[in-house]
C-alpha cells in the first residue's frame, strides 16, 4: 500500500475511533492523525536512510567541531570506530542534539554546522563546493608530531608560505553519489610524505574521487577517500587517513548494529632488480554496535609477487587471511586485530594489532621479537562547560609491519596505510574548549619515545634476532610537546587556523646527549564557497 493510501485509511479509522469516544471527536482525531504523522515521518526517515550521501573527508573544516561535539556528549557518534562521517549522518546527529542543556556557544556552533550541511538531506542534487587558502609554517608535514627532526623518518621538511585551492563536484541521486575533488596545494612540494611531482611551481592531486552506491543494508564503493578504522581522532593501526590517495574497493553488508565490511586496494608496485613486484592489500572487518558499545574484529593480508593479482581466496570477505596464508603459502603478510569502544559518562576505547608472534621454540628463527601495536584511552566531557578531554597511550613495536618478504608491507608509496612509524610509544592529553561560537581551542601535552626502528627498514637477519629489541632499538629519542591548536569560523565561509608547539627533544636524531628545543608553528586562513541545486 502506498503512503498516501495508508494516510487515507488511517484517517478514516481515526474518525471511527473519534465517534466512539466519550470525548471531543476533534481531539481524538487530532491525536490519531498526530500518531499517524509520526508513523509517516518514520517511514520517510527510513526511506531517507537509504538515500545516497557523500562523505565528509577528514580534512573538511567541520570535522574538528563535530569530533569535539561527540567527545563532549553534545551529539551522538553516528558511526563509532568508523571514519569518515557521511554528510547526512552528521546533519542528523546535529539536528537531534538536546540544545536546551547546551551552552550558547555550543548551540550557535551547531547551527553553523547545520547551515553548512543543509543540503545533505536533499536527494537528486548537484553540489559545488570549494575553497581558497593561504598558510605559513616552519615545517611541511601535516602532523607536527611527525616533524621533529631535520633528517630521518620524522624529518619536518622546509617551512614556507603556501597557497591552496580545491573544487568539489558531487552528483547525488537516490542511491548513488559521485564525487571528485581536485586540489592544488604548494605545501605538497615540501612535504616529505608526498610522492608526486615536486619540481613544479604548483603541486596538485585529486583528494577524493569516488562512486558510492548505497541501499538500506548494502554499500558498494570504488575510488579514493581517506578512511580510518578505529577510535575517532586516533590513527588506525592498519587502515588510516595517513597515505595520500589510496584508491580502493569498499563493501559493507548489514544493519546499523551489525555489519560486515571489506576493503581491497592495489598498493604501488616495487622494482626488484628490473623485475616488478605487484602488491595488494585486503582487510575484512565485522563491526557490532549494540547500545553504548562498538566492537570490531578484523583481519588483513598484504600479498606480493611478480605475477601476483587479486587472489579470490583473499578477496573473499568471509575468509580469514591468516588461514589462507597457512594453507596456500606464497608471499603474504597477515594481521589480526580488534577495536572496542564503550560510550558513557566517560568513553573508553582500545585498539590492538597483532602482526607476528612466535609460539614455537624450535630454532633460531623462533627468537624473532613479537610485533604488535595497541592504543588505550578515554574521552569525556569536562564539567558543565563546552569542553572535552582525550587521554590515550599508544605503542607500536620495533618490527611491526615489517616482514621477511620486503614487498609484503602495508606501505603505499612508502607511507603506512595505518601508522607511518613503528618502534615508538606515545602518551597524549588533549583538552578542547569552545569558549565562543566557532572558536575551538585545543591545548595538548605529548610525550613521545622513538627508537631507531622504522617500517621501511629491512627485516633483521635470523642471526640478529637475539639482539633485536622488541621496542626501542638503539638510542631512544624523547620529545616532550607542549602545544595549542585552534580554529575560528565566524561563518561557514571563513576560517582561521593555527598550531603552535614547543618540542623539547633529548637524544635528538638518536645521538646520545644531544638536547634541543624546537618551536613548530603554522597559521592559515581559508575562504569557502558553495552552490548547487536539483539535478537537471
Amino acid at each position: 500500500m502506498k503512503i498516501t493510501e495508508r494516510a487515507v485509511a488511517v484517517a478514516a479509522h481515526a474518525r471511527q475511533i473519534a465517534r466512539s469516544m466519550p470525548v471531543r471527536p476533534s481531539l481524538c482525531l487530532a491525536a490519531a492523525l498526530a500518531i499517524h504523522a509520526a508513523l509517516l515521518g518514520g517511514a520517510r526517515l527510513s526511506a531517507q536512510e537509504r538515500d545516497a550521501s557523500p562523505y565528509l573527508p577528514s580534512s573538511h573544516w567541520a570535522i574538528p567541531y563535530l569530533e569535539h561535539l561527540i567527545a563532549a556528549g553534545a551529539i551522538k557518534d553516528p558511526t563509532p570506530l568508523t571514519r569518515p562521517l557521511r554528510r547526512r549522518d552528521a546533519l542528523r546527529a546535529l539536528e537531534a542534539a538536546d540544545t536546551l542543556r547546551l551552552s550558547v556557544a555550543t548551540v550557535s556552533t551547531i547551527r553553523l554546522l547545520e547551515t553548512a550541511l543543509a543540503d545533505a538531506a536533499e536527494p537528486h542534487r548537484v553540489r559545488l563546493e570549494g575553497h581558497v587558502g593561504l598558510a605559513a609554517a616552519n615545517y611541511a608535514r601535516r602532523d607536527p608530531l611527525a616533524a621533529i627532526e631535520e633528517t630521518g623518518p620524522r624529518q619536518s621538511g622546509p617551512g614556507h608560505g603556501t597557497g591552496s585551492a580545491d573544487l568539489e563536484l558531487a552528483l547525488v541521486t537516490d542511491h548513488v553519489a559521485a564525487v571528485t575533488r581536485p586540489e592544488v596545494d604548494t605545501r605538497l612540494k615540501y612535504d616529505p610524505d608526498w610522492f608526486g611531482k615536486k619540481d613544479r611551481v604548483i603541486a596538485g592531486r585529486t583528494a577524493e574521487a569516488y562512486v558510492d552506491a548505497e541501499w538500506q543494508n548494502v554499500d558498494l564503493f570504488f575510488g579514493r577517500l581517506d578512511r580510518n578504522w578505529g577510535p575517532s581522532g586516533i590513527q588506525g593501526l592498519l587502515l588510516s587517513d595517513d597515505p595520500y590517495g589510496l584508491d580502493h574497493f569498499h563493501f559493507s553488508l548489514g544493519t546499523t548494529t551489525l555489519k560486515l565490511q571489506w576493503v581491497a586496494a592495489q598498493l604501488d608496485d616495487l622494482d626488484s632488480a628490473g623485475v616488478v613486484e605487484h602488491r595488494f592489500m585486503m582487510q575484512h572487518r565485522l563491526l557490532f554496535t549494540p547500545e553504548h558499545w562498538a566492537i570490531a574484529l578484523w583481519d588483513a593480508s598484504v600479498v606480493s609477487g611478480q605475477a601476483r593479482s587479486f587472489d579470490f581466496w583473499y578477496l573473499n570477505p568471509l575468509n580469514l587471511g591468516i588461514l589462507e596464508q597457512w594453507n596456500k603459502g606464497g608471499e603474504q603478510n597477515a594481521f589480526l586485530g580488534f577495536d572496542v569502544q564503550h560510550t558513557g559518562a566517560i568513553t573508553l576505547f582500545a585498539q590492538f594489532l597483532l602482526d607476528d608472534i612466535q609460539i614455537d621454540r624450535n630454532g633460531p628463527g623462533d627468537l624473532k621479537p613479537p610485533s604488535y601495536g595497541f592504543t588505550i584511552g578515554a574521552k569525556s566531557p569536562l564539567g558543565s562547560a563546552p569542553a572535552s578531554g582525550t587521554l590515550f597511550y599508544t605503542r607500536v613495536t620495533n618490527l611491526t609491519y615489517r616482514n621477511e618478504d620486503p614487498y609484503s608491507l602495508p606501505l603505499y608509496h612508502f607511507l603506512g596505510t595505518g601508522r607511518n612509524f613503528d618502534d615508538y610509544d606515545q602518551a597524549t592529553l588533549q583538552v578542547t574548549v569552545l569558549p565562543r561560537a566557532g572558536l575551538l581551542l585545543t591545548p595538548e601535552i605529548t610525550l613521545l619515545r622513538q627508537g631507531e626502528g622504522d617500517p621501511r627498514l629491512p627485516q633483521p637477519p635470523v642471526s640478529a634476532y637475539s639482539t633485536t629489541a622488541t621496542i626501542f632499538q638503539g638510542v631512544v629519542e624523547r620529545a616532550l610537546r607542549l602545544a595549542i591548536a585552534g580554529r575560528y569560523a565566524p561563518s561557514e565561509r571563513l576560517s582561521v587556523t593555527f598550531d603552535a608547539g614547543v618540542h623539547h627533544i633529548t637524544n635528538y636524531q638518536h645521538v646520545t646527549g644531544d638536547t634541543r628545543t624546537r618551536v613548530l608553528g603554522t597559521v592559515g586562513v581559508a575562504y569557502r564557497f558553495r552552490g548547487g541545486g536539483p539535478l537537471p
